[in-house]
């Protein structure tokens, strides 16, 4: 473990081993930056998230990781810095233009079409993959109701689904168009504990079946460290620390700036 000192004196501490997996990474932000009417919300944070690998992005509230988030994501533009996604410099690319190159996002705020069937929502994706005949995306629709366990709500409108079944069906719409990278805002939020679950199980799989990379930023700080494997906390728009979920558990900086004394994984 690495010797802790105070936040403002160093920049990120690697704890444990260091034994993240080999991979290239997917994505990458360096010397992101971002002020808001001269306070520095963000200051040189850097992250990486390599292929198969769950990373989370972590810390309190004001801590600077949702307009980090959002900077990945292509939602506000950085002051400074620049991301990459394989290897394409992607800082100034809109949304959409970064959907098209692989990157899924799922925001936290409801993003499905609440007055269309479950079916239907994803009817409405599979729509712009001009790639796919009619059939094929017939099949997929059936593919991803099975697998997200809402085939039997596939004629259901969506205004009318539990808040668990809401967060597999927006899981299920990000499938369509093909990502290789999904990027979760708060995939934890507004669901009971048995759904907290399932959706823990289901980014799993999407990690270890299909291959995908996933960055998640949740307030849920237990539910997100019990899935990923590698994490960064940031503390006052720094990034302080960084490493596995159970070394960041037991760090002590972790527990001073954002777990506290008394956290168990």
């Amino acid at each position: 473990m690495s010797e802790v000192s105070a936040p403002e004196n160093h920049g990120p501490i690697h704890v444990g081993t260091n034994s993240r997996r080999v991979a290239p990474s997917l994505l990458e932000a360096q010397g992101l930056m971002k002020t808001y009417g001269g306070r520095t919300v963000v200051n040189n944070v850097h992250l990486s998230v390599r292929e198969g690998e769950i990373v989370g992005l972590l810390g309190p509230n004001g801590a600077g990781k949702t307009t980090s988030f959002y900077m990945i994501a292509g939602l506000i533009p950085p002051d400074a810095g620049v991301v990459t996604f394989s290897g394409k410099d992607i800082s100034t690319l809109p949304m959409h233009k970064r959907a098209r190159l692989g990157m899924g996002y799922l925001p936290q705020e409801e993003s499905i079409f609440r007055h269309l069937s479950v079916e239907n929502n994803l009817k409405a994706v599979l729509e712009t993959r001009k790639d796919l005949s009619r059939k094929q995306r017939n099949m997929r629709i059936d593919e991803l109701l099975e697998r997200f366990s809402i085939t039997h709500i596939r004629k259901s409108e969506a205004l009318a689904l539990s808040g668990g079944e809401k967060r597999r069906l927006t899981l299920a719409r990000s499938l369509c168009t093909n990502p290789s990278l999904l990027m979760l805002d708060e995939p934890f939020s507004g669901v009971d504990p048995i759904a907290v679950g399932d959706i823990q199980s289901i980014v799993r799989d999407l990690r270890d079946n299909d291959g995908l990379s996933i960055l998640i930023t949740d307030h849920n700080v237990r539910e997100t460290l019990h899935i990923v494997d590698h994490a960064y906390l940031l503390y006052e728009g720094k990034l302080i620390l960084e490493g596995e979920a159970a070394d960041i558990a037991n760090d002590p900086l972790a527990r001073k700036h954002y777990l506290g004394e008394d956290f168990v994984l």
